[in-house]
């Protein structure tokens, strides 16, 4: 497994270094590794306004969400309990009742 950066652009697992720069093939996206290793250090996942959220804390749903390959949905106002923070585009990997495990995204929950 590489230890360089994905690419912020397209998030492609397929950069290299250039000096001082990192490089993406894919999308042609060149930007500092300094900029990498900041950004890798300021990991805090926030919701939809600003509050930082943390593992085991609750959350409540601000916005209907259809479950992809599903006809069932995520009301507004769905509590979620005991999050666990992780890493990716979804950031927020719970278990809801009455759906079972599965991956959020922050900017679609406020702290409860």
């Amino acid at each position: 497994m590489s230890s360089l950066p994905q690419c912020p652009s397209c998030k492609s697992e397929y950069t290299y270094e250039d000096g001082s720069l990192y490089v993406c093939p894919e999308c042609g996206n060149e930007w500092p590794q300094a900029a990498a290793e900041s950004e890798a250090s300021d990991s805090v996942v926030r919701d939809a306004f600003g509050n930082v959220l943390n593992d085991g804390d609750s959350v409540t749903v601000i916005k209907d969400l259809k479950i992809k390959g599903s006809s069932s949905v995520v009301k507004v106002g769905t509590k979620v309990r005991n999050i666990r923070i992780v890493s990716g585009d979804h950031d927020i990997d719970c278990k809801i009742d009455g759906i079972g495990a599965m991956q959020l995204k922050s900017e679609f929950v406020k702290k409860a």
